[in-house]
């Protein structure tokens, strides 16, 4: 594509079904072009092939770019606790975007945009990302626990001290409601 040629619109068969409030950001056809699927970016999150819901930008992991692919790796709950929802990374995805455009770009910029609060701790079996999300369309944060890998999500010393966690960090990004 030349410097001011634009990318054509997505085809109305590659369009994923979006709600009312959803607008498409960027698209990229997945693999060679021959039928394997569209990746679409939307302003409440990501179309995946394969999938038949929206990945939502808050519920996105990691999301890394080489050049030529895409890979997302998605949350996969373990659990909801009081406050929070406890997660572990899902299974990578990997799609080949001959001809990304924007898509890459928009992914990074969503992904990172949703991330309010992100904080590593060493926790009892293990270690645990504490993170407060944006999710669109929605007000207020939704905080999760990431557990590393090999970290057990059932020790009770784990789950009182993420509790703990949880709550300290809430505190510390709270509004102040102090009037001058």
């Amino acid at each position: 594509m030349g410097l001011f040629s634009r990318k054509p619109k997505l085809p109305p068969a590659d369009r994923p079904p979006l709600t009312a409030d959803e607008r498409v950001l960027a698209w990229a056809a997945a693999g060679n072009g021959e039928g394997d699927g569209v990746v679409v970016a939307s302003n409440l999150g990501l179309w995946l092939p394969g999938r038949g819901h929206r990945l939502g930008w808050h519920a996105i992991l990691k999301a890394v770019w080489s050049g030529r692919e895409l890979t997302v790796t998605p949350a996969e709950t373990l659990a909801e606790r009081d406050g929070y929802t406890v997660v572990v990374d899902g299974p990578a995805e990997t799609y080949l975007l001959l001809d990304p455009g924007e898509l890459p770009h928009q992914v990074r910029a969503r992904v990172t945009r949703s991330v309010a609060y992100t904080e590593h701790h060493p926790v009892p079996g293990g270690a645990a990302r504490v993170a407060a999300r944006r999710v669109a369309g929605v007000d207020g944060l939704t905080w999760t626990v990431r557990l590393d890998p090999g970290t057990a999500p059932d020790n009770e010393d784990l789950i009182a001290e993420t509790d703990r966690l949880v709550t300290t960090a809430r505190a510390a990004t709270a509004p102040s409601s102090t009037l001058i």
